[in-house]
């Protein structure tokens, strides 16, 4: 098996695929009933399937972005109708959250490191004390 698409429940889906459409850079490709899907990328596809209950609480699942820059990514995540969330900031990650809530972090695209209590410091720039890197690409799983 595969990961074929991420599905968020969105009240809005129409906004909120406008939303992740701009930041990733994925056109809206196709409305199906209660569905929006982008472009695929990766070969991952991306949709927001209508759901009558607003999101409550943490998600027990997000997505890291990588990006070149992720402290210049903020302005425009925030431009776009999302948040950071600072509540997160001790771990010190780059977290943010779409227009209806979902939390999604935005990490550098080279591996960074994380210290022994698993927070990051590529936003402060703080000494590398263990590596980050995901196997195959930048990420938040230490190896």
């Amino acid at each position: 098996m595969d990961i074929n698409c991420v599905i968020v429940d969105s009240a809005y889906p129409e906004r909120l695929a406008a939303f992740w459409s701009e930041l990733l850079g994925r056109p809206i490709v196709g409305r199906t009933g209660p569905y929006v899907w982008l472009e695929r990328g990766n070969g991952l596809g991306v949709g927001f399937q209508r759901a009558d209950r607003p999101k409550a609480g943490k998600n027990r699942l997000h997505l890291d972005l990588e990006s070149e820059d992720p402290a210049a990514e903020q302005s425009r995540v925030e431009a776009l109708g999302g948040r950071r969330l600072a509540d997160y900031d001790t771990g010190g990650f780059l977290v943010m959250a779409d227009p209806e809530g979902n939390e999604f972090c935005v990490i550098p695209r080279d591996p960074f490191d994380l210290d022994e209590e698993g927070r990051a410091g590529y936003l402060t720039g703080a000494p590398k004390t263990g590596s980050a890197s995901a196997p195959g690409s930048a990420g938040t799983e230490t190896e």
